[in-house]
């Protein structure tokens, strides 16, 4: 591995490059979970959740190839993607009274890492195709891009807490995530054929809407106890 070869700087800017343009909706999810935790955990939550994610993407990218194949593994991961994108709009409700902080930083870092394992199965295969079966040169562009999308997540924490509204629309990113990885699992194309896009599209707009209509019917459910309870 030479690094003074303008090959190896184009395959390390192709894996940078291919790792932040897949990663805005990984962003999103980390800047939702640390958003439950009291400010001064939030930035540890953040760092330690995409550094940890990282790692298990260099893994994940050695063996992706062969876990696509599996059956009903898609499925699974999005029913995961669904119960965290309900979770994540639920939990944010209890935000608009005194912005309240009570959330566990295991918790949050737990999150990043389901989310990403289950989001990251398509992803990795662009990563791993830029690497070229170069596992350093991977392993380098991979870490290379934390503090990017450190610094991604970071940005949209803060815009979350101006605009509340992106909190809903990550929520149906996840839901939408969801409804295209179950309509697109092997299990599915093996009985019924390679399905289209615009049926693929249509099932993560189903998603997208499944995830925040339970997540504001939850939110909403909340707010009624708690002005019970008062």
């Amino acid at each position: 591995m030479d690094i003074t070869s303008a090959a190896f700087w184009a395959a390390l800017g192709s894996i940078i490059l291919a790792n932040i343009v897949l990663s805005g909706d990984n962003a999103v999810v980390i800047a939702l979970a640390a958003r439950s935790l009291p400010p001064q955990q939030q930035k540890k939550a953040i760092f330690w959740g995409s550094a940890a994610a990282i790692v298990m993407r260099i893994v994940l990218t050695l063996i992706a190839v062969e876990m696509l194949k599996w059956p009903y593994l898609k499925i699974i991961g999005a029913l995961l993607l669904l119960y965290i994108g309900v979770s994540l709009l639920s939990d944010a409700g209890g935000d608009d009274e005194g912005h309240q902080h009570d959330g566990s930083m295991m918790a949050a870092i737990r999150t990043i890492l389901v989310a990403d394992l289950v989001m990251s199965l398509d992803n990795v295969l662009a990563v791993a195709a830029a690497a070229k079966g170069n596992t350093p040169l991977l392993v380098i562009g991979l870490a290379v891009s934390i503090p990017l999308i450190v610094f991604g997540s970071t940005l949209l924490l803060k815009v979350m807490d101006r605009f509340p509204i992106i909190i809903t629309l990550g929520a149906a990113l996840l839901g939408f995530l969801a409804g295209e990885m179950m309509f697109t699992d092997p299990a599915v194309t093996a009985r019924f054929g390679e399905l289209s896009h615009d049926i693929v599209d249509i099932a993560g707009a189903v998603g997208a809407v499944l995830v925040v209509a339970i997540g504001l019917w939850m939110q909403r459910r909340a707010k009624s106890g708690d002005s019970a309870a008062a």
